[in-house]
């Protein structure tokens, strides 16, 4: 039986996400501040963390923070009732891999938990050596997980890596948001695409500098990115 770990401060939703998972067959530990949160994370195993942004002792973007740094590689799924893109791209960056508004549907939540599941399936199953990418100075090593500019090592997190990777590999094609979320969250229904946007943002914040004359990720108007080279 997979472990979840629920974490927010407001009891009704700790009591409403522990029914919905447990029916879907998930073993439920719930906390409501951040501290036990954080002491929880490192002291046991856990599939899943469901983690709310606003937490008593410490926040949801501290917790999730020091878990990384720990190198606790469990699944976070935020929890904000904040329609603040900062606070949804800080946890995005300190390597949440999702985020929900309040208020949301427990069977989204279970769709992107099932969604998240199957992707570390497919990375697990498929051991299958990727060709090196080379886009002008930019250097992909998929095996690696490792990104060059300049002799440079990019400082990525893994979606932004994915994301960098499946773009790469499609170079000079136009990709709609759709497409991205599809391919890099694996999303089977309609999902959010401004988690595209954020996470694109920040790509390029990373893989480009202000003096580039040309850019590599190029925004296709009322449709998508495509990564040039």
């Amino acid at each position: 039986m997979k472990k979840v770990l629920v974490v927010d401060d407001e009891e009704s939703i700790v009591t409403l996400l522990s029914f919905h998972l447990e029916k879907a067959g998930y073993e439920v530990a719930a906390v409501m501040d951040g501290l036990s949160a954080y002491e929880k994370a490192s002291s046991s195993n856990y599939d899943f963390i469901i983690l709310d942004l606003m937490l008593p002792k410490m926040d949801g973007i501290e917790v999730c923070k020091k878990i990384r740094q720990e190198q606790i590689d469990v699944p976070i799924i935020m929890l904000t009732a904040k329609d603040d893109q900062i606070e949804k791209v800080l946890g995005l960056e300190l390597g949440a891999d999702d985020y929900m508004t309040k208020p949301f549907s427990p069977r989204e939540l279970l769709a992107r938990m099932k969604a998240i599941s199957r992707r570390g399936r497919k990375s697990n199953e498929q051991e299958v050596k990727q060709s090196d990418i080379k886009v002008g100075d930019l250097l992909i090593y998929p095996d690696r997980y490792e990104a060059w500019r300049k002799g440079v090592l990019l400082e990525l997190t893994p979606k932004e890596f994915e994301l960098l990777v499946y773009m790469a590999q499609r170079l000079n094609r136009t990709l709609s948001r759709e497409q991205l979320l599809e391919a890099v969250w694996n999303y089977d229904f309609s999902g959010d695409t401004r988690i595209v946007d954020v996470h694109i943002s920040h790509l390029r914040e990373k893989i480009e500098s202000k003096d580039d004359t040309n850019k590599f990720i190029k925004t296709v108007r009322g449709f998508g990115y495509k990564l040039e080279g």
